[in-house]
């Protein structure tokens, strides 16, 4: 009588595969993997730049969670990579950080964002989203500063040319001059006079150690622009290019 075959099912299987145990290394025995950890997933092979960009944008915002004593395995886990791979584009975790700092201070993203926004609408308009940009890039920049115990912005490593004796700074003028231009005829103040105002207003009536409760953005066009004196509910004057003065028709403030 020829002897009985075991029947197993393809889900008997199926499971068994599950819980396989993978060969180890030569004269090791293999070790167990659990299904939870054989599906953890792990970021793609990037050129190196690529990479050192990701770890960067990943240490970030667990730089302001966390402050310096943020570990290389919560960075690497922040970037779905191992932690080794850290330090293949990375000398050691101090650089790593430089880095990440270096980078949440570069105005580029900043000057973007505000050229980004639509000319079209009114100068009042244009300058509530401006502010809006301006408060939530310098309140992580705060955050980040306190977080990792910075009393002053780093000195840049760029300037605009590339000629590497810039400084950071925390807004940038020149992009905000540009959302004032199309309106430069109502103005008492050139449009980059008028963007330094703004900047200055911002920071003033944001920052937590000037402001207990920071001004939202329609009320800091509000007083950039009309100022803080009631009155008659009229607005100042602007100076036209030919010297003649003119009251600007009231726009809606929106944003």
């Amino acid at each position: 009588m020829p002897p009985s075959r075991s029947v197993v099912s393809p889900k008997d299987t199926d499971r068994s595969a599950e819980h396989r145990e993978p060969p180890g290394r030569p004269g090791q025995p293999g070790r167990k993997v659990r299904p939870e950890h054989r599906s953890r997933h792990r970021a793609a092979p990037l050129p190196p730049d690529e990479r050192r960009a990701s770890i960067v944008c990943a240490t970030i915002p667990l730089l302001i969670e966390h402050g310096a004593q943020v570990t290389t395995r919560q960075i690497a886990e922040a970037a779905g990579i191992a932690e080794g791979t850290i330090f293949r584009v990375f000398a050691d975790k101090e650089s790593l950080v430089e880095a990440a700092i270096e980078t949440a201070f570069d105005p580029g993203p900043l000057d973007v964002a505000l050229r980004a926004v639509d000319r079209s609408l009114e100068l009042e308009a244009r300058l509530c989203i401006a502010a809006a940009i301006v408060q939530r890039r310098a309140a992580a920049i705060w955050q980040l500063m306190a977080a990792v115990g910075m009393s002053k912005p780093p000195a840049g490593t760029r300037s605009r040319d590339g000629s590497g004796d810039g400084r950071h700074r925390l807004g940038d003028s020149t992009a905000l001059a540009e959302l004032f231009e199309p309106d430069r005829d109502r103005l008492r103040r050139d449009p980059a006079a008028s963007a330094e105002l703004f900047r200055g207003l911002i920071f003033a009536t944001s920052h937590p150690a000037l402001a207990a409760q920071p001004l939202d953005p329609a009320e800091i066009v509000s007083v950039l622009l009309h100022g803080i004196d009631a009155g008659s509910g009229t607005t100042p004057s602007t100076v036209t290019p030919s010297g003649t003065l003119a009251s600007p028709e009231p726009l809606d403030v929106t944003c």
